[in-house]
């Protein structure tokens, strides 16, 4: 594989250390640009010093230098966003603006010499649909405008329009990624997501708080298999101009993956359900289902996420309890 030279916005986050590591360990030289509001340099460890690595703090927005460095670039993950339920639903204003706006200066800029974007998006785009599998030529079904969760999803959603008409109207090479519910080392449960959230409790052994009647299933992809896809749609041609769901298919009710976590780090935490009203807002709304059909990214790529949910939830316990070392 050919030396490349990689932007990534969002670097310091969750997924996006993860692939700056993965790609300097492949000889690539890698700018991260990244605010921190969300990210940590907690998260870049070891390779924070790594010679091929410059680290940029700021939003996309406010980096005067964005233009040049776009330039200067064979690739950009634009992953930075306003990210977790908790946030969505306490900061709709920071969620919309920051999603919408940020992805349109930094494809603006990506014009100027045609750079290719990978533009991160999320499944909660599909909304309320309730199928038994979501692909990614399926209809919407978003909630109402007075309930603030659906403002990411339609945040994320324009970020996907205004990606695909960059590359329709102006030729710019876009590709469109639907995460679905990534989980694994250096994931937080500062902003609700749930596998770091239930471990967390588990080797505490405090109560396992559960949202809701925990009926609802989810399919969680293990971070190590996001960043293989990511890297493999970057080095495929045909992927430009399209839209992938990036998760696993193997799908578990949120009570059963409490149970899981529970069995799993041999914990003697209890279950306690929390109705959706007190855990965030009246009138919440959830997804019952969130199942990824990954057929095209398997067929572009041919890589398909395989990693097991125990793997997820052992390396995920690993990370927090060297955490607290």
């Amino acid at each position: 594989m050919s030396q490349k030279r990689i932007l990534i916005t969002g670097g310091a986050g969750f997924i996006g250390s993860h692939l700056t590591e993965r790609l300097l360990s492949e000889g690539s030289e890698v700018t991260l640009l990244d605010d921190l509001s969300t990210g940590s340099r907690d998260n870049l460890g070891a390779f924070e010093d790594h010679p091929s690595l410059r680290i940029i703090e700021g939003t996309v927005s406010g980096f005067d230098g964005l233009q040049t460095v776009i330039s200067e670039v064979d690739f950009v993950f634009h992953l930075a966003a306003a990210v977790g339920v908790e946030l969505v639903v306490k900061s709709p204003v920071r969620t919309i603006e920051t999603n919408i706006h940020e992805t349109e200066v930094l494809l603006d800029a990506a014009c100027t010499k045609g750079t290719p974007v990978l533009l991160a998006s999320t499944s909660e785009v599909y909304g309320k649909s309730a199928k038994d599998g979501f692909s990614e030529e399926d209809d919407l079904l978003i909630g109402p405008p007075h309930l603030g969760r659906w403002s990411y999803a339609c945040s994320k959603l324009l970020d996907e329009f205004l990606g695909l008409a960059y590359h329709k109207e102006k030729n710019l090479p876009v590709i469109i990624t639907r995460f679905f519910n990534t989980v694994g080392p250096r994931q937080t449960g500062k902003y609700g997501m749930v596998v770091p959230r239930f471990v967390e409790s588990a080797l505490k052994g405090t109560s396992i708080r559960i949202h809701g009647d925990g009926n609802q299933t989810r399919c969680f992809c293990h971070v190590l298999d996001t960043v293989e896809s990511l890297v493999r749609l970057m080095n495929t041609p045909s992927a430009i101009g399209e839209v992938f769901n990036i998760g696993s298919t193997h799908e578990i009710t949120i009570r059963h993956l409490a149970e899981e976590v529970i069995r799993i780090c041999d914990s003697m935490s209890d279950l306690e359900f929390i109705p959706y009203e007190q855990a965030y807002e009246a009138g919440f709304q959830d997804m019952l289902r969130r199942k990824p059909i990954v057929d095209k990214l398997e067929e572009f790529t041919g890589f398909r996420p395989e990693r097991s949910l125990e793997r997820i939830i052992r390396d995920t316990a690993d990370f927090l309890e060297a955490s607290q070392d």
